[in-house]
């Protein structure tokens, strides 16, 4: 607005009576007003170099290019790049500073996830594709093209292949979506490659995101609010997960995450939304991600003599959103060490076998699973479904049997979830040789990978916990026929009695102890050096 009156009425101007400053008022009912909108635009997570804070500009939106874009939106934008004098900041030193930002004149949004970055494929390109897609043992090659200078783990790199293809997603009629993303968790002993699996998944996936569960918060994974300098006004802020929807986000170290903070992702990784009510603002984002998450058992290595339940500090719930999980052991083997400290010294060396190079680059690795993910969507035959569910039944009859059998729930629980996992495994396999058709073969190799995974972690150690269940049983009847109502007896003529006659293990007479105080058959005294018989 005119800071001075601009009229020229001398009648006026004689009366010696001139115009204040700033004489000019806004008639809102008589204005016209428009929408606008500041954004703020993000480089690419996958573009920063290393080291670098991720670079940003201000956009300006007016009109009807308002509310076309939602945190974790990859779009591209034209405008003009403009200055403006924020007079918010005072200072002696802000009078000259200009700021940048772009007025928008146009917004291109990438149409979908899978529409991502780079995904025009050239004729040529495409028939490159659907010949590789039809080689024989392309499922082999492609598994053993996954971080090809780590020795071995083909399962765990069939299952990242699988990952990277995903299933396909499905919106039901009534609105509802199932996820086709798989979650996969390595929990095993240092120094089996596990972050280096991460890595390399980082490396050849068209988008994805690392990061380390001990430097991540929940505001830092789902999504954070934070208040504008210049307008304070609160405004969204996309995490991680956001960030990565449609790619896979890497979570190392998760074991050592807080507990408060895993719970942030429970809903990203099975609903793939993250739901927001923080300051005023109440929204819903998408996190249509993959998560492929690393960790240690509790001990730091993985205890052959405990159960899964006592090796993992992972509660149930987020057990369950996994579809495979790897436990991966270091296990002492003179042939397999041999080979593997071969393997090191020629990668250390730089004499590269065949082995270590992988079958396919990686610059097309990377296009293969752009390509596929946006082209093909299989859908399970008749006779995979068949098979699907006989087979389903069978796996949970047998996890029943075996809690029967230990007396204890299982850690890593068997559910539906687990069904929908082995139709999604046998979807991506179906994908990456670009069938349209899930048929049996697929079913049956997706069965073995879930076997050789999840149904591995829930039997691990069942025989070694069948003996050691024996061995307290029997304690626990000794103890009983010795020990007398309102009689007591010391912890250590327990230990020389039961353990220093080498007829039981230490374990199992802590482990009896312990199951006898639970029942009430027993009390600990004087800092559990005394052991009082108060119940039947």
């Amino acid at each position: 607005m005119p800071k001075f009156c601009l009229s020229t009425d001398e009648s006026r101007m004689g009366e010696g009576r001139k115009c204040p400053p700033n004489p000019y008022v806004v008639f809102h009912e008589n204005s016209s007003f428009i929408d606008q909108q500041t954004l703020k635009l993000q480089e690419a997570p996958d573009m920063v170099p290393v080291g670098e804070m991720p670079r940003h500009i201000l956009l300006s939106a007016d009109r009807n290019l308002t509310n076309k874009v939602i945190p974790g939106t990859r779009c591209t934008i034209m405008g003009v790049y403009s200055i403006f004098s924020n007079t918010k900041v005072k200072g002696a030193n802000t009078i000259a500073v200009r700021n940048p930002y772009v007025r928008v004149v146009g917004i291109q949004q990438d149409s979908d996830l899978d529409a991502q970055r780079g995904t025009v494929f050239s004729e040529e390109e495409e028939e490159e594709f659907i010949a590789l897609s039809k080689t024989p043992n392309l499922y082999e090659s492609f598994a053993n093209s996954i971080a090809p200078s780590i020795y071995g783990n083909s399962d765990i790199k069939k299952a990242i292949a699988c990952l990277l293809m995903s299933g396909s997603k499905k919106i039901l009629p009534d609105g509802m979506r199932l996820r086709g993303d798989i979650n996969v968790l390595m929990l095993g002993d240092p120094g089996t490659a596990k972050s280096q699996l991460l890595k390399f998944v980082e490396k050849v996936s068209p988008i994805a995101i690392y990061t380390s569960g001990k430097g991540s918060s929940a505001a830092g994974l789902t999504a954070s609010v934070q208040r504008d300098s210049g307008t304070r006004e609160f405004y969204l802020e996309g995490g991680a997960m956001v960030l990565a929807d449609g790619g896979v986000v890497c979570i190392d170290e998760f074991d050592k995450m807080r507990d408060e903070d895993r719970v942030a992702i429970h809903e990203a990784m099975e609903q793939q939304t993250i739901s927001i009510a923080k300051a005023g603002i109440t929204t819903i984002l998408n996190s249509r991600t993959s998560v492929l998450a690393a960790a240690n058992p509790i001990f730091g290595r993985y205890d052959d003599m405990k159960s899964p339940g006592e090796n993992i500090d992972f509660q149930t719930t987020i057990l369950s959103r996994f579809d495979m999980i790897f436990i991966i052991k270091d296990d002492h083997n003179d042939d397999r060490d041999l080979s593997i400290a071969r393997h090191v010294m020629n990668i250390h060396v730089n004499k590269t076998t065949n082995e270590d190079v992988g079958e396919i680059p990686i610059e097309k690795m990377k296009r293969y699973i752009a390509y596929c993910r946006a082209k093909c969507a299989p859908r399970l035959s008749p006779e995979a479904s068949e098979k699907l569910a006989s087979q389903f039944v069978s796996i949970r009859r047998d996890v029943q049997q075996a809690e029967q059998d230990a007396n204890e729930r299982s850690t890593i629980p068997i559910t539906i979830r687990q069904l929908e996992a082995i139709i999604r495994i046998s979807e991506s396999i179906a994908k990456l040789h670009l069938n349209a058709v899930v048929t049996g073969e697929h079913v049956d190799e997706a069965i073995r990978l879930f076997f050789a995974s999840t149904m591995d972690a829930v039997g691990q150690g069942a025989t070694i916990r069948k003996e050691l269940i024996d061995e307290v049983n029997k304690i626990e009847s000794e103890i009983k026929r010795r020990l007398p109502l309102g009689w007591n007896t010391t912890y250590q003529r327990l230990v020389n009695e039961f353990v220093g006659s080498h007829r039981f293990s230490q374990h199992a007479l802590d482990r009896s102890l312990l199951v006898l105080e639970r029942r009430e058959v027993i009390q600990f005294r004087n800092q559990r050096q005394q052991i009082f018989r108060s119940g039947v």
